[in-house]
């Protein structure tokens, strides 16, 4: 995750909820920065916000969590959510998570408490596995944040995707929720 300088928004107390479809601009907005100024993302093009609300939607249907950080201001300080690993049933209880921080809440602590609750909401889900997808390039605090929350690495692949003209791996983090 990339950071930048502190905000006033870094030190409003922030509250942690399951998302609604009307938190779509919010993560929106903090998505489009990282297709566009980072290696966090392989897409290059940010969905709309239409999009993200038809995901959100379709991830609750469907029993995956989504959370938000609400700042006090009632701006989305950043959100997490798993979605299916792979589309075969017999997969059915295994997830691959993503989070993201607005840029003026890295290195807060808000991202360690979205990761727990993300791994509490997994749990009273039934999911069984989280599978992370980190990027090989600046993903260091993601790393950091993932093995700190008890997530192994189980594996790596080398130049899978291509974005800004620059190959990229990924490293692969399992945790076990049972």
């Amino acid at each position: 995750m990339t950071a930048e300088p502190a905000t006033s928004t870094t030190t409003e107390p922030r509250t942690i909820r399951r998302a609604m479809t009307g938190d779509a601009a919010g993560i929106s907005e903090i998505y489009a920065h990282y297709v566009a100024e980072s290696f966090a993302t392989f897409d290059e093009l940010p969905p709309t916000v239409g999009a993200w609300a038809e995901r959100l939607t379709a991830l609750d249907a469907s029993g995956h969590p989504v959370l938000v950080a609400v700042a006090a201001s009632g701006d989305v300080a950043g959100y997490a959510y798993v979605a299916p690993w792979k589309p075969k049933h017999a997969y059915r209880a295994t997830v691959e998570n993503s989070i993201y921080l607005a840029p003026s809440a890295a290195g807060t602590g808000l991202g360690r408490r979205l990761l727990a609750e993300l791994i509490d909401a997994c749990r009273d889900a039934g999911h069984t596995e989280i599978i992370a997808v980190i990027s090989d390039r600046g993903s260091d605090a993601s790393l950091a944040l993932h093995e700190h929350a008890g997530f192994r690495r189980v594996g790596r692949l080398e130049n899978v995707g291509c974005k800004f003209g620059t190959w990229l791996g990924v490293h692969l983090l399992q945790y076990s929720v049972m």
